[in-house]
């Protein structure tokens, strides 16, 4: 289970969400209230003593430790070894990216050649590695923030640029709802840094976008991947011809 502060955190939001005050409990715990607000401050509880709150709640252990869990921070990022694993197998790599994108177990199967079997394997490394939390009926949870990244020199952005960077460009860009812009100037470094927050937030409103939208039929829907980039750079050849 996870800290003992998040385990006292749930246990007083069920305890109110079930209209039951201290006393309440003390009284079912046969303890004193002044024993049972002292144990809860402290969170000084032993596995017995929880599983005695449970019964008093009417909760069972097991949904107790998954809303825990659900209290805990979700990632902003993947460590290099996290990111390792996951492109060390391809299809371990296209699993991560489906759940990225809240995919099921249907639609994956569906949508590629991967069985049902392959399917969970890959969902159950995934949940070893920390990007999800596997759950029964092959459902899970997302353990990454909306404003997740990728390493910027790690293994995924490594993968991405030797094997579909120039995959990506090659596109013409001029379907419906794409398009390429290209734009060099020369602005005060100062602000700089605010036109990366105003794609930091285009970036958020399309993942936003796209959580809102999985409550439609998988024929309204379309897969884009967005590309945002900003940096001080200069082409190579121009570079070359500079005093």
């Amino acid at each position: 289970m996870s800290t003992t502060a998040d385990l006292v955190t749930v246990l007083k939001k069920e305890l109110k969400a079930a209209r039951m005050t201290y006393a309440d409990l003390a009284a079912k715990l046969g303890m004193a209230e002044s024993s049972v607000k002292r144990m809860l401050a402290r969170g000084d509880m032993p596995l017995s003593r929880v599983d005695a709150i449970c019964r008093a709640l009417k909760l069972d252990f097991a949904d107790l430790a998954r809303r825990v869990a659900d209290t805990q921070p979700l990632l902003a990022g993947l460590t290099e070894s996290q990111e390792k694993a996951v492109v060390a197998d391809k299809k371990l790599l296209l699993a991560a990216i489906c759940v990225l994108s809240q995919w099921t177990l249907e639609q994956m199967t569906g949508s590629y050649r991967l069985s049902e079997a392959e399917c969970i394997k890959y969902l159950a490394q995934l949940d070893r590695i920390g990007i999800i939390e596997l759950k029964p009926l092959n459902r899970y949870r997302l353990k990454l923030a909306k404003t997740f990244r990728w390493r910027p020199h790690g293994p995924v952005m490594d993968y991405f640029r030797d094997n579909a960077l120039l995959d990506y460009f090659s596109g013409g860009f001029d379907g419906e709802g794409e398009g390429l812009l290209l734009v060099h100037g020369s602005i005060s470094r100062s602000l700089a840094p605010s036109f990366m927050e105003r794609m930091q937030r285009v970036a958020q409103d399309f993942a936003q976008q796209h959580q809102a939208d999985q409550k439609l039929a998988d024929k309204d829907l379309e897969g884009y991947t967005l590309l945002l980039a900003m940096r001080s750079w200069e082409f190579e050849a121009f570079a070359a011809l500079r005093r």
